[in-house]
């Protein structure tokens, strides 16, 4: 049925509740699981603006902390899948539009399934253009669950 599950996670309930099933899915069929989390660039201005301070100049650049909270996101992600049974488990981090990265990502390494939670920690922007879920499933024709 399914050989390459892919689960898009950022660390939200809907996406935690998407993992528990891609990993259910991923034991039924014997499928390998791959765990995905993208983080958005920001911007020098939305950086200056962030109340996001730390101890050095690495702390301090918004891209930088985003990348280490997507890191541990995925590393937590792939833990858990792997608590719940599933043995091929990957985690990756994305930089970039998280629908578009997510599609993106699945074709490049031939998944054959999306999984998603409904809603997620999207930003304000998604109220206004739609949500991460919405998007994937108009920008596939993979077989994409919503959870």
């Amino acid at each position: 049925m399914f050989t390459s599950i892919l689960a898009a996670y950022d660390g939200s309930k809907g996406a935690y509740a998407a993992l528990e099933k891609a990993a259910e899915l991923a034991k039924l069929t014997g499928a390998d699981m791959t765990v995905l989390t993208c983080y958005r660039h920001h911007s020098m201005l939305e950086a200056s603006l962030s109340m996001v301070r730390g101890a050095s100049e690495t702390d301090r650049n918004l891209d930088n902390v985003m990348r280490q909270v997507s890191r541990e996101a995925a590393e937590e992600a792939k833990t858990r899948a792997r608590e719940l049974g599933v043995d091929k488990v990957t985690a990756f981090i994305k930089n970039g539009p998280s629908a578009r990265t997510i599609v993106g990502f699945a074709a490049e390494h031939g998944c054959d399934l999306i999984v998603l939670g409904s809603r997620g920690l999207g930003s304000s922007e998604g109220y206004l253009l739609g949500s991460v879920s919405h998007k994937v499933t108009s920008l596939t024709d993979m077989p994409v669950l919503v959870v």
